[in-house]
Order: structure tokens, then C-alpha cells, then sequence
């Protein structure tokens, strides 16, 4: 991928997809804060996120996902919920993931192309977007069944996430996590 920090020369800039089960409480929240963080970060091309599951597509997010966004001064942002497609793995060069469960979908998903179409078909990094919040592996809980207590300790996951993914990727700083 261009954007590994490899060789001498200027980075294409990078794409990032965020993934959880129903695209409508954590990906969609994870979206909004980096977008934010890097709305005028060349660097950063392309944002967008995605289910698992076709639960709840074309669907705006959550109203307690919005809440939290809104709260926070994530202002004007605008999503409808869809489901992860074959084409995001050539299209993204990063594909993170809420919890273990999503990866394990996403990494089987990752397999059966690369199997079916050559691994050039499925370029993307895919890993938990947790692995950046300075705990590997840590997982954001879907709130989607609480209260929204947990949409705002999820907000709270995907800044310190956030920090973590621009300083070790964008910045350069340390290594990012395989």
C-alpha cells in the first residue's frame, strides 16, 4: 500500500472505514470524530463506515450516536447505514473494526476474496480500531441495548482511538499495530 510510510517520496493519502454490526451506533460515531480530527489532514482521503450485517441500511444513525456527535460540537454530519461491500477491501486501505466479532467477519470476508479474486482484490489493513487506544485489542461495546451511558463512554473510546490511529499512521509515530 502507498500509505504504509514506506520509501522516501510523497504518501498517496489514505482511506479509512470503520465497521461494526448495524452501521447505526459505533461506526457511524467512529466516522463522525475522525472526520472531524482530520478534516483538513491531506493525508486522509477518503472516510466512511460500514455493518457487517444489513440490519438497519439506509437507516440514519442512532439519535443517542447523533446526541453524543452533537454534544461534542461533531456538527452536520450525515450518514445512511449500509452494509460492508466486496469492493471497500480494494478500496480502503485501512478497514478497523469495533469488536472482535467484526473482525472475525471481516478477516473471513478478507479470505474468501482473496481466495475467489488474488490478494490484490483485498488490499486493505483490516484490524481493530481498538489496537490504537494504547490497550491492544480493546474492544467498544455496542450500546445499541444500554442507556446512553454507553454512547458516550463509546464516544470517549473513539477519540482516544482516534489520537491513537493519526499519531501512529499519519504521524509515523511508533508502529502500527498487525
Amino acid at each position: 500500500m502507498a500509505a504504509d510510510g514506506s520509501g522516501g517520496g510523497a504518501r498517496k493519502p489514505i482511506s479509512v472505514l470503520f465497521v461494526c454490526l448495524g452501521n447505526i451506533c459505533r461506526s457511524p460515531m467512529a466516522e463522525g470524530v475522525f472526520r472531524s480530527m482530520t478534516k483538513s489532514d491531506t493525508r486522509v482521503a477518503t472516510i466512511d463506515s460500514a455493518g457487517t450485517g444489513a440490519y438497519h441500511e439506509g437507516s440514519p444513525p442512532d439519535p443517542r450516536t447523533m446526541s453524543v456527535l452533537e454534544e461534542n460540537g461533531e456538527n452536520g454530519y450525515d450518514h445512511q447505514a449500509r452494509k460492508i461491500r466486496i469492493s471497500d477491501f480494494k478500496d480502503f486501505d485501512y478497514i478497523l473494526a469495533m469488536d472482535a466479532d467484526n473482525l472475525h467477519d471481516l478477516l473471513r470476508v478478507q479470505k474468501r476474496i482473496v481466495k475467489n479474486s488474488g490478494i490484490h482484490a483485498a488490499s486493505a489493513k483490516v484490524m481493530m480500531f481498538g489496537d490504537f487506544g494504547g490497550r491492544g485489542g480493546e474492544e467498544v461495546i455496542d450500546p445499541y441495548y444500554g442507556t446512553r451511558d454507553g454512547f458516550t463512554i463509546a464516544y470517549e473510546q473513539m477519540t482516544r482511538f482516534s489520537k491513537g490511529f493519526i499519531e501512529q499512521v499519519l504521524h509515523g509515530v511508533g508502529v502500527a499495530p498487525s
